[in-house]
């Protein structure tokens, strides 16, 4: 009996590895749909596609290319024209604000003249009327300079400052800065040094008063409304090392070491023999008055 012969699949054509994704191969190859297709070959075969075929249509063409290069060239000729008129304004008002700025210069030199001459008929005026007592009230006024043993406190913001967290007692002021010395600060310093027996008192040069104020502008530190930078040198006239010994026992030292444990402000305090404080700029008294009436028996 014959063998059969073996059985043999004959093997189908593989499959386009694209064949799932037909639609987006339908699109990427008709990427132009076939009615546009027939309206441009349409338009083409009656001539309406192409340059413009008749006169007028030509004329048409010839005077919007003319008037779309006019409308450029008008304005870049405005702009040209404009180009040097802008710089001139601009020019003229630098040089207004370059006048106007001498000018407040030159009014803030007049200011500080009559400032000292105000200063100097005071302390004339005291010395005249003010009997033996003069020089005492030129001390305590500010209206003199000073100098004498002291000593010299110098505070700095710290080299890193960081930023406290939630419910930080200093966070709650609006400044996110704790490592920066603060109005509050200051005052707190000063107040602590007038009371350990401090004379005479200066912070970076401005000499403080019984009408002297430190506040705030933003993160700047005003005595007196003028700006200080710091670091933050005060000098205190008075027994120096009594007095140095006293404030850093206070309560207002003490403070001032809690900043500089817990947030790395830079202090440093040294006893001086001899520390040398300007006067202040002015000493204007507008509502109180000497009083003229003697105790009676």
């Amino acid at each position: 009996m014959p063998q059969q012969p073996p059985v043999r699949s004959t093997p189908t054509r593989p499959s386009r590895p694209d064949a799932s994704m037909s639609l987006l191969t339908n699109v990427m190859d008709h990427s132009l749909d076939d009615g546009y297709a027939e309206a441009a070959a349409r338009k083409q075969a009656e001539g309406a596609g192409g340059m413009p075929k008749t006169v007028r249509a030509k004329l048409g063409l010839a005077a919007g290319l003319v008037l779309a290069a006019l409308v450029v060239t008008v304005g870049a000729a405005n702009a040209r024209i404009a180009a040097p008129v802008i710089a001139k304004e601009r020019q003229e008002l630098i040089d207004r604000i370059e006048r106007e700025t001498d000018a407040a210069d030159k009014l803030e030199s007049s200011v500080d003249t009559l400032r000292d001459d105000v200063s100097a008929r005071q302390r004339e005026a005291l010395k005249k009327d003010g009997g033996g007592q003069a020089d005492l009230v030129d001390i305590l006024s500010g209206a003199t300079e000073v100098h004498g043993p002291g000593v010299k406190l110098v505070v700095n913001d710290a080299k890193e400052a960081s930023t406290g967290g939630d419910g930080d007692p200093r966070e709650t002021s609006g400044f996110s800065d704790t490592g920066r010395v603060r109005d509050r600060d200051m005052q707190r310093v000063v107040n602590g040094l007038w009371e350990s027996g401090a004379e005479a008192v200066a912070i970076n040069g401005q000499r403080l008063t019984a009408l002297s104020a430190i506040r705030a502008a933003g993160d700047a530190i005003l005595v007196d409304n003028k700006p200080l930078v710091p670091p933050y040198t005060v000098l205190a006239v008075g027994d120096g090392k009594r007095l140095s010994t006293k404030f850093q026992n206070s309560a207002d030292g003490q403070y001032l070491h809690a900043l500089q444990e817990n947030y790395d402000i830079r202090t440093s305090i040294s006893v001086e023999s001899d520390v040398r404080l300007p006067a202040a700029p002015s000493v204007i008294v507008r509502t109180a008055q000497p009083s003229t009436e003697k105790g009676t028996s």
